[in-house]
C-alpha cells in the first residue's frame, strides 16, 4: 500500500522475525557468537534471556541459519506447553525419527541412538526451545535428563533455551538446581538506546529499498518512537508500520513526531494493565512513589485551575476578581 509512495521495495517493519533484517548492536552480535560457539563446540547447555519483543527469535532463526551450513541437524520447540511425554515425542518426531505407537522408553531409546549415530559421523545434533520461560517444571526436568545424552568427552545433544526474564527465576529455583548447574553459557538480550533505535531503522529501511539519508522519518519521529517504544525492537516495528500507513494515508512525504505520538495513542502503548485487578493504568503508575506524588499535585493543580476558569463567568463580578486575584499560576 505504500511501498510505492516511499519508493520501498518491501515493508521494512514486518515484526515477523526475518533474519535479512538482523540489526548487528553489540549485545545481539555477543548473543548470536555465544550461542553459535556453545553448539559448535559442543558445550551442552546455552540459555538465552531477554524482554518480550527485544528479538530473541529473531537471534536463534539466525543461528539456526549460519548452523544448517554445518550440517546441524535440530528439533525446533515453538510450543512449550506440552507434557513431559509430548515434549519428549515431538524432539524425536521433528528430528524426523519414528514415534507412532512407541512408549516414552522407547522414544528415548531411539533418539539417544539417533544422536550417538550422528556424533560418530561428527556431526551435531541440536535442540532448541523458544518461549522456553512457559515449560512446566517436569518438562525442564526432561530437559536435564536430555543432558545426560553424552559419551565421555562431551555432550550429543546441544540444547539452547530461550525465554524471558521469568525463564532465569525458574532456573535459579531449588528443585531446578542440578539443571542450572550444567548451564555452560548465558546471555542476554536489552532494550536499544536512542541512538540504537535510529540506526535500528535507518537499516531496515535501506534493506528494503530506501535510499541512504532518505528522510522518511524525522527526528523528532525517531526520539518519539524511541519514547514510546522503550527500545524494544518489536514496539518499533509495530509503531513504524502504521506510522507509515498514517503518512502515506495523508501523503506526507515525512513522517512526523506528532504522528508516531497519534499512532502511539491508537495503539495503547502509554495504558497497561494492573497486575491486581485488571484495571487499565497509565503508564505512569510505574514511576517511583515520590515522582507519582509530584504528578499527582501537579494534575490537582491543573484541574483546579481548569474548574475556575469555567466557573469564572459565572462569578459576580467581585467574587470573580477575588477568584482572579488567588488563582494558582500554572
Amino acid at each position: 500500500m505504500y511501498k510505492s509512495f516511499y519508493q520501498l521495495k518491501k515493508k521494512p517493519f514486518e515484526i515477523t522475525p526475518d533474519p535479512t533484517f538482523l540489526f548487528p548492536t553489540s549485545r545481539h552480535n555477543e548473543a548470536l557468537a555465544s550461542l553459535y560457539y556453545g553448539v559448535t563446540s559442543h558445550r551442552g547447555f546455552v540459555v538465552l534471556t531477554g524482554e518480550v519483543g527485544t528479538g530473541k527469535t529473531l537471534i536463534v532463526r539466525s543461528l539456526l541459519g549460519l548452523l544448517q551450513k554445518r550440517e546441524v541437524a535440530f528439533a525446533l520447540v515453538l510450543n512449550p506447553g506440552l507434557s513431559p511425554f509430548e515434549f519428549i515425542r515431538f524432539i524425536a518426531g521433528d528430528f524426523g525419527l519414528p514415534v507412532a505407537g512407541k512408549a516414552k522408553d522407547e522414544i528415548l531409546t531411539v533418539l539417544n541412538t539417533f544422536v550417538l549415530q550422528r556424533h560418530q559421523r561428527g556431526l551435531t545434533t541440536l535442540l532448541v526451545v523458544d518461549e522456553a520461560h512457559h515449560l512446566s517444571s517436569e518438562v525442564l526436568e526432561e530437559v536435564r535428563l536430555l543432558t545426560n545424552l553424552e559419551t565421555a568427552q562431551q555432550k550429543l545433544l546441544q540444547i539452547v533455551l530461550a525465554g524471558q526474564p521469568e525463564l532465569d527465576q525458574k532456573l535459579d529455583s531449588f528443585e531446578l538446581r542440578q539443571l542450572k548447574q550444567r548451564i555452560a553459557l548465558r546471555c542476554h538480550l536489552d532494550a536499544l538506546g536512542l541512538e540504537e533505535c535510529r540506526m535500528y531503522m535507518t537499516r531496515r529501511l535501506e534493506i528494503a529499498g530506501a535510499a541512504p539519508g532518505n528522510g522518511i522519518f524525522a527526528d523528532s519521529a525517531v526520539m518519539a518512537v524511541f519514547r514510546q517504544s522503550r527500545g524494544i525492537p518489536r514496539l518499533i516495528n509495530t509503531i513504524c508500520e502504521n506510522a507509515l500507513l498514517a503518512g502515506f494515508a495523508k501523503r506526507s512525504p515525512v513522517v512526523t513526531g506528532e504522528m508516531i505520538e497519534d499512532v502511539a495513542k491508537d495503539l495503547r502503548l502509554g495504558v497497561m494493565t494492573s497486575p491486581g485487578d485488571g484495571a487499565a493504568v497509565a503508564a505512569d503508575a510505574q514511576l517511583p512513589s515520590n515522582e507519582k506524588r509530584l504528578l499527582l499535585a501537579i494534575r490537582t493543580l491543573l484541574e483546579a485551575h481548569e474548574r475556575l476558569k469555567e466557573e469564572d463567568g459565572r462569578l459576580p463580578g467581585s467574587l470573580a476578581d477575588r477568584t482572579r486575584e488567588h488563582e494558582p499560576y500554572i
